[in-house]
């Protein structure tokens, strides 16, 4: 990672102007992949009447389409022998297609269904479902503060089952889905357009084929509700890959504990338009589940702000003590008495 200068140390102006600079940008990419992630509910009715696994297929068609474009131009395609010779990491770029295609799919039904205010649950939980998802699978050790927060998220759910008369299922799947996705995003470590294409060219064929499918059918909307409508399906693409481009610009320049309160952004987007814009029902054990599982993010976020200046501090300690090591400070020699003989 390039860029850092402030970003490395999270505290503002400590740095040089060209180092402060990097960081305003980064909190500028930060805050808008975010911001069109959150308000991103509001594109998916333009689609309309075309159904839910329509978009996603234009989504996955047209997504590749672009990231292969911008690929070509940039001329980064060394990744692509490294990873054909490496069929650990193709069939872990299979798994993270076919997660996010589950994701993307159920958001973009959710939103089109009036399921706004629980997808941006989904959203909320996800960074719960993440440490769970660590102790589970990568047999992580959680801090007690960690295991709180985990533990009031899963009241958070039950007093939402209850409310509900079911479990959320549409927010556990989104945040369950966007977790292991992660998960398997982080085995590979491909960059953000690499990863793109890479998961794109396993949805492509598939995709491309569901849309034959329906235009076989005549059930395809694409073409059939004017230009701009056509221009509107295609631009998923752009939807896609400009706020991760954003995203991977601001990773460089901005810690990651900035990122980590940025994410919070597009569930806030999204709860937002959920009740104000789509005026979806908030019954009280709705905000009472809600309210807890903003309590434990704020228990969460507080954990993490703490541990990361205790690394900070460890760590400039440590750096101070290798410097005394290596340079030690050297006694001002006492000056002689000259003797009274003399």
């Amino acid at each position: 990672m390039g860029g850092r200068g402030t970003a490395g140390t999270g505290l503002p102006g400590t740095g040089s102007p060209g180092a402060d600079g990097e960081t305003r940008s980064g909190l500028l990419y930060g805050v808008a992949a975010y911001a069109i992630w959150g308000l991103v509910p509001l594109y998916w009715p333009l689609l309309k009447p075309a159904s839910a696994g329509e978009i996603l297929a234009h989504r996955m068609v047209w997504s590749f389409a672009f990231v292969g474009l911008a690929l070509l131009v940039l001329r980064r395609w060394g990744w692509v022998k490294e990873l054909a010779a490496n069929p650990r990491k193709l069939g872990l770029l299979t798994i993270a297609a076919t997660v996010i295609t589950v994701n993307w799919g159920l958001y973009i039904w959710s939103v089109n269904n009036g399921h706004v205010v629980e997808a941006s649950l989904g959203y909320f939980i996800n960074p719960l479902v993440t440490i769970a998802l660590g102790v589970l699978v990568l047999k992580e050790r959680l801090r007690p503060a960690q295991w709180a927060a985990v533990g009031i998220g899963f009241a958070a759910v039950l007093v939402l089952a209850i409310g509900y008369g079911h479990p959320p299922w549409v927010s556990l799947t989104l945040a369950f889905s966007f977790a292991v996705y992660g998960l398997v995003k982080k085995q590979v470590n491909l960059g953000g357009l690499e990863s793109l294409a890479a998961e794109t060219a396993v949805q492509f064929l598939p995709a491309l084929g569901y849309l034959i499918f329906l235009g076989s059918q005549s059930t395809l909307a694409f073409g059939s509700e004017g230009a701009g409508h056509m221009a509107l399906l295609a631009s998923t693409g752009l939807v896609t890959a400009i706020p991760l481009v954003c995203f991977g610009a601001a990773a460089i320049r901005v810690p990651l504990s900035t990122l980590g309160l940025l994410q919070y952004l597009a569930p806030v987007f999204q709860f937002l338009l959920g009740v104000v814009y789509f005026h979806e029902a908030m019954p009280p054990e709705r905000w009472a589940g809600f309210s807890l599982v903003w309590l434990a993010l704020t228990i969460l976020t507080w954990d993490a702000l703490r541990t990361a200046r205790r690394s900070r501090a460890a760590m400039a300690r440590a750096a101070e003590e290798a410097a005394n090591h290596l340079h030690p400070p050297t006694e001002t020699p006492h000056p002689t008495t000259t003797d009274a003989r003399t």
